[in-house]
């Protein structure tokens, strides 16, 4: 068994990854964000078993201390926490700055310290911007088309800084739009599907015309899993991409089509980025990622993706996680 740390394991990747490494065997310690009401986040609604296998430390990731005392005894970290809405990023690029940047420096420096494994640290298919070419693959130049994208570009070369100058053992993993139960009502799948299941003909979204590469979230934490155990990925950066491109309008489609609404889309201008910042087309080349672990999506490919909505649908039907989401309002 190793002993898992995973950093941002009270949000919507990082309850999924600490699930599929409890069942994996794994000891995990879970860093959740500490708060006046003790929230686990999302680790308070998985299942008890879960709950009762893994230890908690609620500590801040842009506090070196608690970062530290977090990591003592642990053989891997799998940084996953983060400020990742883009939106909340054009009012307050600072809170990006410190948690996504400091957060991370926090982390690789604690772990060069400690004498850690493995640091697995969490980028994202922001940080390339509108394709230049397709399929992205890793030598993509990295373009900072907004707030958020421009610190995680940062956090990523400061991660990588550190296998280069100490031989800190850190690998990159770059998910490319990551989608499942759990995930934020400001992503277009779930803020479709509760619109609609809230009981709204007219659905209000953004932008129908850019391409994404969407990852159910399952892939995704397997991705971290592979990656963790791959001496090979030592000072790699890896994309986890399922490979196949999908407009944000037929996304729409499919997540509408198994509810059986007849609904009617209104362009919501708050739900829309500033022209040169909004990403037109992401299509992302995992073949690296296959090459040096074995991973490979199961949810690949249009039969996947609706296998993925199909799952995500039916985690959304449930009232109580329905009633978690405010379906009349939008939330940045």
């Amino acid at each position: 068994m190793t002993k898992v740390l995973v950093t941002g394991a009270d949000g919507f990747i990082g309850s999924h990854l600490t699930e599929a490494l409890v069942a994996q065997g794994h000891s995990v310690k879970c860093f959740v964000f500490y708060n006046s009401f003790n929230s686990w986040g999302w680790l308070d609604h998985v299942a008890k078993d879960i709950r009762d296998s893994i230890e908690v430390f609620a500590g801040d990731i842009r506090d070196p201390h608690g970062v530290r005392e977090a990591m003592k005894g642990c053989d891997a970290v799998l940084h996953l926490a983060a400020l990742i809405g883009i939106p909340f990023s054009y009012h307050s690029p600072d809170a990006y700055l410190d948690t996504n940047v400091r957060g991370t420096l926090n982390v690789v420096q604690a772990a060069r310290d400690l004498g850690v494994s493995k640091v697995v640290h969490t980028s994202t298919s922001e940080v390339y911007g509108t394709a230049q070419f397709v399929p992205i693959t890793e030598e993509h130049p990295l373009v900072g088309q907004s707030p958020y994208a421009a610190t995680k570009i940062g956090a990523d070369q400061m991660a990588l800084s550190f296998h280069r100058s100490f031989e800190t053992p850190v690998a990159v993993l770059r998910p490319f739009n990551t989608y499942g139960a759990r995930q934020s009502a400001r992503a277009v799948i779930p803020a479709t599907a509760i619109q609609i299941l809230g009981g709204k003909q007219k659905i209000r979204l953004g932008a129908l015309t850019p391409t994404r590469d969407f990852s159910y979230v399952k892939d995704t934490a397997a991705a971290f899993i592979a990656v963790m155990k791959a001496d090979g990925a030592v000072g790699q950066v890896l994309n986890a991409a399922s490979n196949f491109e999908i407009s944000i309008g037929k996304t729409v489609e499919i997540t509408a089509e198994p509810l059986g609404a007849a609904v009617t889309i209104e362009e919501d201008p708050t739900r829309l980025r500033p022209a040169q910042s909004e990403v037109e087309r992401l299509w992302g080349d995992a073949g690296r990622l296959k090459d040096l672990t074995g991973w490979s999506p199961a949810y690949g490919g249009e039969d996947g993706f609706r296998r993925g909505i199909a799952e995500t649908l039916g985690w959304l039907r449930e009232p109580e996680n329905l009633a978690r989401f405010k379906s009349d309002i939008y939330n940045i």
